[in-house]
Formats: structure tokens, C-alpha cells, sequence
């Protein structure tokens, strides 16, 4: 038994420290150009992103270690901190808007983006109340303004895509609390309704999927990213052009550091790389969902199995994006994308998994 346990221990850490690192180096190599025509140096993207690198390690670090990462007081304290964040994130002045989107808080050379971390804050607080209502009837009102009071601040600003990922983190925690199939089946309709809702109060995402649909209808307006990625990945053949050597960074594909890092990954290594990658993702799921099933309690299983569907479902997001299987949203690669705010959060996820394991152990 401590022997499976060590092994999914070193599976889950192996494959994350390893998304990481190829993602440094990829940042780089994708960043390369943009840098030196935005910023008159190459390097400012791998400097940036070693930094967060090390600062988010240490933090996941850190809630490995420490005993207040199962505390519910942590928890609904990092939850309502990331509610004020958002409320700020709309206060002229302090929220930045970058891509049309009000989603960020300056902080001199450093960006804070609040829509990240509150959905590691969701899954912890979420997963703590299901621990007071784990009988027959799972169901609460107060778990619902938990997920809509976030989800509506996110979609003022707007950001579909992190809305969509932290709600669908944590209907997986409901899911798995108990509520019944039946619950979701009517969410679903409703979910379809309030789609239909938020297509109507912003037309361009009627434009975004269109261009899923046929992206050479408007090649050089909506569907222009979506054709240029794939200009990227079909190329790259089985081998890929080798490293350093993409073609789509040179401005085809804007910010290629960020969500379409992956086109690029794709473009110079090849079918093989790019599976690599998805290997790497796969053993992360598995493992992480192993050492949810052999948590000690109900919280820290659904707060782990909460923690491993975020940054799966992310994943899944951005590579269904790229790849043109789903429609474009601004959705980075965790662990790999560049960016301080989705790499802090996605190895805060990571570390409290890892706490849950190392815990059992202890215990």
C-alpha cells in the first residue's frame, strides 16, 4: 500500500515538474520574436516565467507542508480574498484592460489576474462546506451563491473561458458529493438558456462560433487564429520543423507564448512531441485521481479529485481550442502557458493535491 502510495506521489510530481520545464523552454522559443519586436530583447518572456516558476513551486511547496491547507478557516478566508480581487479588478484605476477584457491588476512590472486564483479558492472552500452536508441531501443553496457569486464577476469583465472552467471544477465536486443526475440534467437546459443569454449581450461570441464552424468564412478577422494555428500544428508532421525553428511565431499567431503555446510546441516537435505532451497530462490525471481515492476523508477527496478536474478540464479546453475542436476562448495550458497568474494557480491546485498525499501518509 505506502508503496502505491509513493508511486503515484512521484508520478503526480514527476509529471508536473516536467510541464513545467518543457514549458519554459517553450516560452521561450515561441516568445522569441514577439519579444524582440515588442520588447527589443528575446528574453524577457523565459526571465519572467523562471520567476514565477520558482515563486509558484515554492508556494505549491509550501501548502504541501503546511497544516492550514486543510483548514476550512484558509479556505473561506483565500475564497472571500479573491471576491474583493474581483470586485477590484472593475474599479477604474486599478483593474487593466488587455484584450478587451477587464481582467487584470497592475502591480508595476507584475500582473495579478483574480479570475485564476479564485478558482482554486472555489474547489478548497466548496469542498470544506460539503464536508458539513455529506448525508443523504447533499443539496444547498449557499453551495450555489458560492459558484454564482464569482461566475458573475468573472463574466462582467468578461472571461468566459475561466467561468466555464471554475464551474465546471465545481460541478465535478458536486457530482461527486452526491447530487442527483437529474440536478444536472435540468442545470444542463438551464446552462443552454443562459448561453443562449450571453450570445445575445455580446455578439462576438455569435462571431466565434461561426468561425468554429467555417474559419475561412472571415480568415482574416475571427477565424484568423484558429487557421493560423492550425497553419502550426499540420505542418509540424511526425518530427516537427525542430526547436526554435516555428514558423507561425513570426507574428502569425498573436502572443504565441500564451494560449496557443501548444500550436507552436506541435509545430516544432511533431506529432511525437505533442503527444508527449498529452502523455504527460494523462499520468498527471491518473495519479492525481489515485491519490484522491486514497485520501483519508470525504473532504480531502473532493477537494483533491476538485483541484485534478480544474487543471484537466483546462487542458482540455485549451488544446480543443487550438487544435479546432472547440470554439477559440482565451484559455492558457497549465503549467506550460506563460503567464505568473496560471502558473501560480495551477501549482497551488498541484500543491494541495500533493499536501492531501503526503498527509495520509503523516497520518
Amino acid at each position: 500500500m505506502r508503496s502505491l502510495d509513493q508511486k503515484l506521489k512521484a508520478a503526480f510530481i514527476i509529471s508536473a515538474v516536467s510541464l513545467s520545464l518543457i514549458g519554459l523552454v517553450f516560452v521561450h522559443s515561441a516568445g522569441s520574436y514577439w519579444g524582440q519586436v515588442h520588447y527589443a530583447d528575446s528574453s524577457p518572456f523565459i526571465v519572467k516565467q523562471g520567476i514565477y516558476m520558482a515563486v509558484s513551486i515554492f508556494v505549491a511547496f509550501m501548502l504541501m507542508k503546511g497544516r492550514w491547507t486543510s483548514s476550512e478557516s484558509f479556505w473561506t478566508a483565500f475564497y472571500y480574498i479573491t471576491i474583493l480581487l474581483l470586485v477590484a479588478v472593475m474599479i477604474p484605476g486599478i483593474g487593466a484592460v488587455r484584450n478587451g477584457s477587464q481582467s487584470w491588476i497592475a502591480l508595476g512590472p507584475f500582473s495579478i489576474q483574480p479570475a485564476e486564483f479564485v478558482k482554486v479558492a472555489l474547489i478548497g472552500k466548496l469542498a470544506c462546506n460539503m464536508k458539513q452536508s455529506s448525508g443523504r441531501n447533499p443539496f444547498r443553496l449557499s453551495h450555489f451563491v458560492l459558484i454564482l457569486l464569482p461566475a458573475a464577476l468573472i463574466m462582467l469583465q468578461p472571461d468566459l473561458g475561466s467561468a466555464v472552467i471554475m464551474i465546471v471544477s465545481a460541478f465535478v465536486i458536486l457530482f461527486l458529493a452526491g447530487y442527483p443526475l437529474s440536478f444536472f440534467g435540468i442545470l444542463g437546459l438551464t446552462g443552454i438558456g443562459a448561453f443562449v443569454a450571453l450570445i445575445a449581450a455580446a455578439p462576438y461570441r455569435l462571431e466565434r462560433i461561426k468561425s468554429y464552424i467555417d474559419p475561412w468564412n472571415d480568415p482574416l478577422g475571427a477565424g484568423f487564429q484558429g487557421i493560423q494555428s492550425l497553419f502550426a500544428i499540420a505542418p509540424g508532421g511526425l518530427f516537427g520543423h525542430g526547436y526554435g525553428n516555428s514558423r507561425q511565431k513570426y507574428l502569425y499567431l498573436p502572443e504565441p507564448q500564451n494560449d496557443f503555446i501548444f500550436s507552436i510546441i506541435a509545430e516544432e516537435t511533431g506529432f511525437i512531441g505533442a503527444t508527449f505532451i498529452l502523455v504527460l497530462f494523462s499520468v498527471l490525471l491518473l495519479s492525481a485521481f489515485g491519490i484522491a481515492i486514497r485520501t483519508h476523508d470525504y473532504k480531502s477527496f473532493l477537494m483533491t479529485a476538485g483541484m485534478a478536474s480544474m487543471i484537466i478540464f483546462q487542458t482540455f479546453l485549451n488544446v480543443g481550442v487550438v487544435s479546432g475542436l472547440l470554439p477559440v476562448t482565451g484559455v492558457t495550458l497549465p503549467f506550460i502557458s506563460y503567464g505568473g497568474s496560471s502558473l501560480l494557480t495551477t501549482w497551488m491546485a498541484a500543491g494541495t493535491i500533493l499536501h492531501f498525499a503526503f498527509y495520509r501518509e503523516r497520518s
